[in-house]
C-alpha cells in the first residue's frame, strides 16, 4: 500500500509531502491545477522514462520518493537483488537532473530503472483516462483475458519460437541442399587428407625432439666417448688424478685436521665422477645412429609441414583443425538430413500445440465468466440492458499467442447484437466500458499489487452514471487501496479521503500544492465541482447531500495500522 509521496522541484511543485491511507482516495482540483502531477511523479518513482522537462524551472534536479508497505511477495526479489528487506517499509527514490540524467535507489541502495519497474509489478496498477484505447489492441485484449484465466504466455511463446527456428532450419536446408552437399564433400576430403597422417594431439613436440636427437647422433656419440675418456679411461683421467690427491692428503691429515674437509670434498667428487662414467658407459652402450628411424621421422615431419602449409596453419594446430572439421562435418550431416529436420519440426509443433490447447481450455473457461461480470457492471454505468462478450476467434496458422485471437464485443442496449468493440462509435460508451472492465478485473489482475490508481478514467460520464462509478470505486476500496484523479463530484463524494490540488503564484512563480480536505472545506470543494466557483447555498446543500448519501451507501474502508 502507498503510504507517502514526497516531491522536490518536480514540474511546478517546489516541495510536497502527501500521506495516504487505506480505502478510496480522490484527487480533485481546477482544470490545469496539476491533478495528474502526483500520478506522473509516482510513475517516475516506479521506473517510467524520464527527461529534463520534469525538473522545475531554475532547480538543479527533481526528486521523487515513494514509501510503500513492503509486500511479503516482494521479499524474495529484494533478497535476490541485494536490497535490504528486513523492515516493513519499502522506499523507492528517483532523482533527475537538469540534463535529464537519472539515478534510482531502493531502500537506500543504488538501483537501476529496470529494477524499479520490476518492483512496481508488486506494488500498484494504473488505469489511465485513455484505457479504452488499449481495448482496441489485440495484444492488450488477449492479456486481459489471460490475466483472468491465469495463463502464463511465456511457455507458449517459447514453444512457438522453437517451432519457428526448427521450421526455418528445415527451409534453409532444403534451399541449400546443393551447396551444403558440396561443402560436405570438401570437408570430408580435407578430413581424409589429414586422417592419413593421423596427427596425435601431443605428438608434434616429441616428434621434433626425437628427430633433433637422431640428426645429431654422430656428434652425440663422439662427445660422450670424449667425456668418458676424460673422466675414467684416458691416462691420466679425472678419476685417477682425484684418487692421487686423496692419497696425498690422507697421509698428512693427522698432522693438521684442517685438511680433513678437503679430503671429504675430493672423495665426494670421486663418487660423482664414477657415477658420470657409469652413465656415459650406459649411454654409449645403447646409443645408435638409427638411419632407418631418422628417415622415417624425416618423412613424417615433412608430411606434417606439408599439410600445415596447405591449410595455412602452424603444424602444432593440425589435431585441433581436424577436430574442428569433424564437428563441422557432423553439423553438415545433420543439416542435410531432411528426415531428421522434418521430425524435429513435427516434434516442436506438437509441443506448441499441446501447450496451446491447454491455454485455449483456460481461455474458454474464463471468457464467459469475464463477459458476465462486465455485463453486470455495465448495468449501473448508463448501459442498462447492454451485454459484453469475449469472443475467441480461431487462427488458421500457429501463432505465438496460441490457437485463437481474442475479440471484445459489446451491445450498448437491450435488443442489439454484440459488435466488435473497435466498431462502437460512442466515446462515452468506450470510457464507461473501460471503467467497467477496470473495476471488474481489478480484483484479479495484478493480484500482487495492493494499490490501484484510476487517472481520470471516468472522463465522459456524469449524472447517475457518476454515482455508480463512485460507489464501484468505494466498494473496491474496501479490498484494495484505490486512488483516483477525478472531475466528478459524485465520485469525489464517495471517497474515504479527499485531496485538493491547487495552483497559485508565489513571488512571480506558479507552484502547485496538494492538501487533504475534510468537513466544510470538503463540502466546498464538492460544491465547486458541482456548480463552479460561485458557491451558492444550493450548491453547498447539494454537496452536503451527496457526501451524506455516499457515506450511508458503503461503510468506509477500515484503516490499516501504519508501520512505525
Amino acid at each position: 500500500m502507498l503510504r507517502r509521496l514526497v516531491l522536490r522541484d518536480f514540474v511546478i511543485v517546489a516541495a510536497l509531502e502527501v500521506d495516504f491511507d487505506a480505502g478510496f482516495s480522490v484527487l480533485t482540483g481546477e482544470t490545469g491545477a496539476g491533478k495528474s502531477i502526483l500520478i506522473d511523479a509516482l510513475q517516475l518513482a516506479l521506473g517510467s522514462r524520464s527527461d529534463a522537462g520534469v525538473v522545475r524551472e531554475g532547480a538543479s534536479r527533481a526528486e521523487i520518493t515513494a514509501e510503500f508497505d513492503a509486500p511479503a511477495a516482494l521479499a524474495p526479489w529484494l533478497e535476490e537483488a541485494g536490497f535490504d528487506h528486513e523492515g516493513a517499509t519499502l522506499l523507492l527514490r528517483r532523482a533527475i537532473d537538469a540534463q535529464g540524467k537519472s539515478r534510482a535507489w531502493i531502500n537506500g541502495s543504488v538501483a537501476t530503472v529496470a529494477q524499479l519497474r520490476e518492483a512496481a509489478e508488486f506494488l500498484l496498477d494504473i488505469h489511465g483516462q485513455h484505457a479504452w484505447q488499449s481495448l482496441t489492441r489485440a495484444a492488450a485484449v488477449r492479456s486481459l483475458l489471460d490475466a483472468q484465466a491465469g495463463v502464463d504466455g511465456a511457455p507458449l511463446a517459447a514453444f512457438f519460437s522453437r517451432w519457428r527456428e526448427a521450421t526455418q532450419t528445415l527451409q534453409d536446408a532444403r534451399s541449400r541442399q546443393d551447396s551444403l552437399e558440396r561443402e560436405r564433400e570438401r570437408l570430408a576430403w580435407q578430413i581424409g587428407e589429414i586422417d592419413k597422417l593421423k596427427p596425435g594431439e601431443d605428438e608434434w613436440e616429441p616428434l621434433n625432439a626425437e628427430h633433433e636427437r637422431l640428426s645429431h647422433a654422430q656428434s652425440l656419440l663422439a662427445a660422450a666417448r670424449t667425456a668418458l675418456d676424460a673422466v675414467s679411461e684416458a691416462e691420466p683421467c679425472a678419476d685417477a688424478l682425484t684418487a692421487r690427491a686423496i692419497d696425498a692428503l690422507s697421509d698428512v691429515t693427522r698432522f693438521d685436521a684442517r685438511l680433513e674437509p678437503v679430503v671429504e670434498v675430493l672423495q665426494a667428487a670421486q663418487v660423482q665422477l664414477r657415477d658420470a662414467a657409469h652413465s656415459l658407459n650406459a649411454y654409449l652402450g645403447h646409443a645408435e645412429l638409427e638411419p632407418e628411424r631418422l628417415q622415417e621421422l624425416d618423412e613424417r615431419l615433412s608430411a606434417w609441414v606439408s599439410l600445415a602449409r596447405r591449410y595455412r596453419r602452424p603444424p602444432v594446430e593440425l589435431p585441433a583443425l581436424l577436430a574442428q572439421w569433424r564437428a563441422e562435418l557432423k553439423a553438415l550431416d545433420a543439416a542435410t538430413d531432411l528426415d531428421a529436420l522434418e521430425a524435429a519440426v513435427k516434434k516442436a509443433l506438437d509441443a506448441w500445440r499441446a501447450e496451446a490447447q491447454r491455454v485455449s481450455a483456460l481461455r474458454r473457461a474464463a471468457a464467459p465468466q469475464l463477459g458476465q461480470r462486465v455485463t453486470q457492471a455495465m448495468q449501473t454505468l448508463g448501459m442498462a440492458g447492454g451485454r459484453f462478450e469475449v469472443a475467441l476467434l480461431p487462427q488458421e496458422q500457429p501463432q505465438a499467442f496460441g490457437l485463437e485471437s481474442v475479440e471484445l464485443r459489446v451491445a450498448g442496449h437491450a435488443g442489439s447484437s454484440p459488435r466488435p468493440l473497435a466498431k462502437v462509435a460512442s466515446g462515452g460508451e468506450l470510457s464507461r466500458l473501460a471503467l467497467a472492465i477496470a473495476v471488474t478485473t481489478a480484483r484479479e489482475q495484478n493480484a500482487g499489487a495492493a494499490t490501484l490508481i484510476f487517472d481520470e478514467i471516468d472522463a465522459g460520464v456524469g449524472g447517475a452514471v457518476g454515482d455508480a462509478v463512485g460507489r464501484l470505486m468505494k466498494q473496491l476500496g474496501r479490498e484494495r487501496q484505490v486512488l483516483a484523479v477525478t472531475h466528478l463530484a459524485q465520485v469525489a463524494a464517495c471517497a474515504d479521503h479527499h485531496f485538493v490540488v491547487s495552483k497559485a503564484e508565489r513571488k512571480g512563480v506558479t507552484l502547485s500544492d496538494v492538501q487533504p480536505v475534510a468537513g466544510e472545506a470538503r463540502v466546498a470543494e464538492v460544491a465547486r465541482m458541482l456548480g463552479g466557483e460561485r458557491l451558492a447555498g444550493t450548491s453547498l446543500a447539494h454537496a452536503q447531500a451527496l457526501l451524506d448519501e455516499a457515506a450511508a451507501a458503503v461503510p468506509p474502508a477500515r484503516e490499516r495500522a501504519k508501520p512505525r
